[in-house]
């Protein structure tokens, strides 16, 4: 990596990984100025508090064999340290501590942006940090470039959700494809969702 990367951060549960984040993770990392995508695990977001979650250990293993052979993208488990619920300026805060000479870009789905205002010290992370905004099926976000520091990526639109494959595992159907070979290998091995 360069000496001042440009690195995006893809938050989630990650509950399992699965090929929409892969893609996107990836495109991010090769069609954009980044110089990388961090992946970080969260434990707990507070928008999913009661949701059926594997541990975080098992998730950011997931995570971990999904990326193994991609070195512009990595796993972050900064989270799991810190107090719980996460919340991404705290995380933010603690990255630019731990990677000073790093800056660090918000990656979000256009599905989250209305919510952003609700989020901890948004005025803090829209000042201090840019935001790429990707697109979801079904979302018309018309004043996503109202903030300069929000930007829109002409990202594939991918409409896959850990939900479906939980739900799958859980029906005994294929999720070959829908995640790496080496996620499915893990799932069915340990009886994730089982």
């Amino acid at each position: 990596m360069k000496p001042h990367p440009k690195v995006g951060l893809l938050f989630g549960s990650f509950n399992p990984i699965h090929t929409g984040h892969l893609i996107l993770a990836n495109f991010m990392a090769t069609h954009t100025d980044l110089d990388a995508v961090w992946l970080v695990v969260s434990p707990q977001s507070p928008f999913k508090v009661g949701q059926e979650m594997l541990g975080e250990e098992e998730r950011f293993e997931l995570v971990s064999l999904a990326i193994q052979r991609n070195d512009r993208l990595r796993a972050l488990d900064i989270e799991f340290a810190m107090p719980k619920p996460s919340y991404t300026i705290d995380t933010l805060d603690e990255l630019r501590q731990q990677y000073p000479d790093h800056s660090f870009v918000l990656l979000m789905g256009e599905d989250n942006l209305p919510g952003l205002p609700r989020w901890k010290q948004a005025d803090r992370i829209l000042a201090e940090h840019a935001v790429y905004v990707y697109p979801r099926p079904g979302v018309d976000a018309t004043d996503v470039n109202a903030h300069p520091g929000v930007q829109v990526v002409d990202a594939p639109l991918l409409d896959i959700s850990a939900t479906f494959i939980r739900d799958c595992v859980r029906a005994g159907k294929s999720i070959r494809y829908l995640v790496p070979e080496a996620v499915e290998a893990r799932i069915l091995e340990k009886g994730f969702w089982q």
